[in-house]
């Protein structure tokens, strides 16, 4: 049982210096204040992912996390406004006015 523990402490840590590495930084507050930013959810979304991939749930588990994730990331879409796609003969116009 401590080795299961000790797996999972390990796992949740590369997971949180995976979240770091990937440019997650938590926000600058000031004393008692507590935020939360958009980076922090991504951050959560990719601790979850990660997790996941090395197997630190139980089968069990699994519907609860993954309807957290999808709440999650549902948030994000509705939150970040949708990138504008150039349709391509637009994109070539725009290139050959630029040479």
């Amino acid at each position: 049982m401590t080795e299961e523990v000790s797996k999972a402490e390990a796992e949740a840590e590369a997971a949180v210096a995976a979240a770091v590495e990937a440019g997650v930084t938590p926000p600058q507050t000031g004393e008692g204040e507590a935020t939360i930013s958009i980076g922090d959810i991504r951050g959560v979304i990719s601790i979850i992912d990660i997790c996941a991939q090395r197997g630190a749930y139980k089968g069990e588990e699994l519907e609860a996390v993954g309807a957290l994730r999808k709440r999650f990331a549902d948030f994000i879409a509705q939150v970040t406004p949708a990138e504008e796609e150039v349709p391509a003969e637009e994109e070539a116009v725009a290139e050959e006015s630029e040479a």
